[in-house]
């Protein structure tokens, strides 16, 4: 393997040196401000959002849905069917993804058992503001949450523009809390004011943001705590080295920590990567944040294509793009990715802006162990039994007093008993 360009780093320190998503003095500032909203409620969020610059003084808290419609309905037409043309394509695949999902009813000793899938009772969905508010993440998060049949969606966005209040009214948000970073996050989960506690909290946002989460999981549930965004392509000579550059330019757009990668079986594919990305940087109008993603990326040449298969499952990216030939070759050992995107047609922006499939994707190797958003964040399944004959289910239950007992816990074995007498009500 030869790394070329970009980082200058070798692969085993590339995972290493993927920043922890919550540093330690980001926490502890995040801590003070969780305890003082779950303390002070809406005068706590209030506060924090004026002297953090989300309002001004005499700014509305919280928009209703009447506000959000009123959004939607100044939108020119255009901008307004572009997102609800990305609402309509992110909800097919949402509602494809729940038809899946079954009731489960099966026969056991005595009697049945099985789960029931349902979902949270109310969903706070956050979305970034600053120098990139993104409509698209309402949309990928509230509607997801609408579509799993969750009753109360709230979205959360410091300085809402248009297109993010329309982006709510798409989605039938109960609400808008007009602040970000942790006063938003700690509201959704502690409730304040007419933002009631929420059962979930998802969406993607700053250091700030992401620590205010880990702080509340476990209250709460979270989709992901979210660090810098990644992009792998892996390539032969077949792909087009101007669509792989520029590819991994808009990622490295995301935001400076962002990681572009690309691995190649093709020396001559990155030589001209390489050309390709110091020429596509000049041409676009805001260069700096990418050429400084760039150098958190990595350039790998590799042998063949089991070395970079391997390359990019020890990688486990965010996004994984294939541009080979013949991308089944690399499809069956290819094992940890949030979002696959195979051939040079489909590009990763494509799932940014809705294809259909989430893009609020695990990030840092977590794809390891974990996926992107989905209906299955806002679910919960529920298991059940119901024993109908205690003579059919006598030996389970004299298996459970013995296993009690072996476990020293001898009230439980007393109860299992119980019905061995007729106490099974």
């Amino acid at each position: 393997m030869r790394l070329t360009g970009w980082g200058g780093r070798s692969v085993q320190e590339l995972p290493r040196a993927r920043r922890n998503p919550v540093d330690p003095e980001t926490l502890a500032q995040v801590a003070a401000i969780v305890q003082d909203v779950a303390d002070g409620g809406v005068a706590a969020v209030v506060r924090h959002g004026e002297r953090l610059g989300d309002l001004d003084p005499g700014d509305r808290l919280i928009l209703g849905p009447q506000a959000l419609r009123a959004a939607l309905e100044d939108l020119p037409g255009g901008e307004r069917d572009l997102l609800e043309r990305m609402a309509e394509r992110v909800q097919a695949f949402a509602r494809a993804q729940r038809e899946t999902l079954g009731e489960l009813d099966m026969a056991i000793s005595g009697g049945r058992a099985g789960h029931s899938i349902s979902p949270v009772d109310r969903a706070g969905c956050y979305s970034p503001g600053g120098r990139f508010p993104l409509p698209s993440s309402v949309i990928m998060t509230a509607l997801t949450a609408r579509v799993a049949g969750v009753p109360s969606v709230w979205v959360a966005s410091p300085r809402p523009t248009p297109m993010i209040l329309a982006a709510a009214a798409i989605c039938g948000a109960d609400g808008l809390l007009a602040v970000g970073g942790a006063q938003a996050i700690a509201a959704l989960a502690h409730g304040a004011g007419d933002v009631p506690a929420c059962d979930v909290v998802v969406g993607p946002g700053n250091r700030w943001v992401t620590a205010a989460k880990l702080l509340v999981a476990g209250r709460v549930g979270i989709d992901m705590l979210a660090g810098p965004s990644e992009l792998v392509v892996l390539a032969d000579g077949s792909a087009d080295p101007v669509t792989v550059a520029a590819d991994l330019l808009a990622q490295a757009e995301h935001d400076p920590d962002a990681v572009p990668i690309c691995v190649t079986t093709d020396p001559r594919l990155g030589a001209r990567v390489d050309a390709q990305l110091t020429a596509q940087l000049a041409a676009l109008e805001s260069p700096e944040t990418p050429r400084r993603a760039l150098a958190n990326g990595l350039l790998a040449v590799v042998e063949d294509l089991a070395e970079g298969v391997e390359l990019c499952n020890r990688l486990a990216p965010e996004h994984l793009e294939v541009i080979l030939e013949d991308p089944a070759d690399a499809l069956l050992g290819l094992r940890h990715y949030g979002g696959l995107f195979l051939g040079g047609a489909s590009a990763e922006v494509l799932g940014d802006y809705g294809a259909g499939p989430n893009h609020t994707l695990p990030t840092g190797g977590t794809a390891r162990f974990s996926g992107g958003l989905s209906v299955l964040t806002f679910l919960r399944h529920r298991t059940w039994i119901h024993i109908e004959d205690l003579a059919l289910a006598q030996p389970l239950v004299r298996d459970a007093a013995a296993l009690a007992r072996m476990e020293g816990l001898e009230a439980h074995a007393l109860a299992a008993e119980r019905r061995l007498r007729g106490g099974g009500g």
